[in-house]
């Protein structure tokens, strides 16, 4: 398996209900090689009693590793929350701890590309030598690649990257074949999954995002295809997240939905990139 772009088993697919170890022991078991955390199942970690030295001895005992860190939010408003100040203070610790370098951010909020790649910039400057990767999400203020790549590009932040989910690119009706070389130099990392052919209504969008996709491969919406739209583009994945929001398959079991994912997640890169195992 891969150790150079690590097939991760990102935090919403196996819920908020869960251990942490009995997070780490699933993903292992069934084949993976890291976990996402957010910043919420690390503070559930934390409110099991463990301790970061716990938490870190219970990853050296799987031989496993968090490879995926989230989510700052709400990063462009003038009068930021302390809970969100706070939020993105434990991202960077949770950085620090487990050696992860980029973190997986989002923007509901909906501003001027000039405002928000300000805003952007401001995170980037905090965040250090982190990378904070801009996710776009089609109900989102950050809805598309175009827009994406316009705020990275205006923030002039090295560590100002992009995160490409399937799930997100497919309902936002973008083809594979606007990926450019160039753009593909600003990808940090990936998150893979399927979709239905028809998506919820516009008004409730979202609610399928978080509770409706599906694994790789399994649906309507050639996860194949976005794999080698990123390959093809030359992106180099720090992390291959596999998130499957799926209250359907949760509710089989988290070791369940851990297995399922890392299988169909195998066979669509055994089909399309093959050299993501063996690296």
């Amino acid at each position: 398996m891969s150790k150079q772009h690590p097939i991760t088993i990102s935090s919403w697919t196996l819920g908020d209900q869960c251990r942490f170890e009995e997070r780490v022991k699933a993903a292992k078991e069934a084949g993976y090689e890291g976990i996402g955390l957010r910043a919420e199942t690390y503070v559930d970690a934390l409110n099991e009693g463990l301790k970061d030295e716990d938490i870190l001895a219970i990853l050296k005992k799987y031989d496993m590793k968090v490879t995926e860190v989230e989510y700052i939010v709400q990063w462009a408003e003038e009068h930021r929350s302390y809970e969100q100040k706070y939020k993105e203070q434990m991202c960077f610790h949770m950085c620090d701890l487990f050696d992860v370098q980029h973190i997986n951010c989002g923007l509901m909020e909906n501003y001027s590309v000039e405002y928000t790649a300000q805003k952007l910039k401001e995170l980037c400057q905090r965040a250090g030598a982190y990378i904070i990767g801009v996710e776009p999400m089609p109900y989102s203020g950050i809805p598309d690649l175009d827009k994406a790549y316009k705020v990275v590009m205006a923030s002039g932040c090295d560590n100002a990257m992009i995160i490409l989910d399937t799930w997100h690119w497919v309902r936002a009706n973008q083809p594979y074949d606007i990926l450019t070389k160039e753009m593909a130099k600003k990808v940090v990392s990936i998150q893979i999954n399927d979709a239905y052919e028809r998506p919820y209504a516009d008004s409730i969008l979202r609610d399928e995002s978080m509770h409706d996709r599906l694994a790789p491969g399994t649906g309507a919406k050639d996860t194949a295809g976005f794999i080698r739209m990123i390959r093809e583009a030359g992106v180099s994945p720090r992390a291959v997240g596999v998130e499957v929001i799926s209250d359907a398959i949760l509710a089989k079991g988290v070791k369940e939905a851990a297995v399922y994912t890392h299988e169909n997640t195998v066979n669509v890169l055994k089909e399309t990139w093959p050299e993501l195992l063996e690296d």
